[in-house]
């Protein structure tokens, strides 16, 4: 409930000056996610996606382009990378594959279909760039590996946006360059970027 509320009361407080822009990650995400989590603690949980979208001045944006003032904005949402299987190697291998090359084939068309945006909004960093697990909490064999994306990565590498906003590895929080673009790990739980675009 604390995730909850804080997430409502911040959108409904910055809707109110200006439109706000957001993509999904990957926890908690979808109807089916949340009915398994209610079922398993045996409580009524809002969701958070469906009452999002209720704010006058909230935008959940998937896989599509949006012009913000005289930005073009590419946002393309959370999928699994076959970089991650390959290097992580869950145990359910073959399947997370088959599903990582599903979504890595999606994600490569979409950013195809992007071409040249001003800034790209992601759920995963690139990868090598403010994307190592050193979380406490990771499995040892996770700690130290590079948890970013090769698709974002070779999406910078050839358009070069001028902005890439990211997040997914929480520890991660900060700021690097690849060539002239600056890549932005906004981190989590109450981290936030301020920044003035021109």
């Amino acid at each position: 409930m604390e995730i909850y509320n804080s997430t409502m009361k911040i959108i409904k407080l910055l809707s109110k000056f200006a439109p706000v822009y957001s993509i999904l990650g990957n926890v908690w995400t979808s109807d089916k996610n949340v009915k398994k989590e209610e079922k398993k603690l045996g409580v009524k949980i809002p969701h958070l996606v469906f009452n999002m979208r209720k704010i006058k001045g909230f935008n959940i944006v998937k896989n599509s382009i949006r012009r913000i003032g005289s930005f073009r904005a590419g946002f393309l949402e959370y999928f699994v990378d076959t970089n991650w299987v390959k290097d992580f190697k869950p145990g359910d291998y073959w399947k997370k594959m088959r599903e990582a090359k599903r979504d890595s084939d999606k994600a490569k068309s979409i950013l195809r279909k992007f071409g040249k945006v001003d800034i790209l909004i992601c759920h995963q960093p690139p990868y090598g760039i403010l994307d190592k697990v050193t979380f406490k909490g990771a499995p040892k064999d996770w700690k130290g590996k590079h948890a970013g994306s090769k698709v974002i990565l070779d999406y910078i590498k050839k358009y070069k946006p001028k902005i890439v906003l990211c997040g997914h590895i929480h520890e991660g929080k900060g700021k690097k360059k690849i060539g002239k673009t600056m890549i932005y790990n906004a981190g989590c739980c109450g981290d936030y970027l301020l920044l003035n675009i021109k």
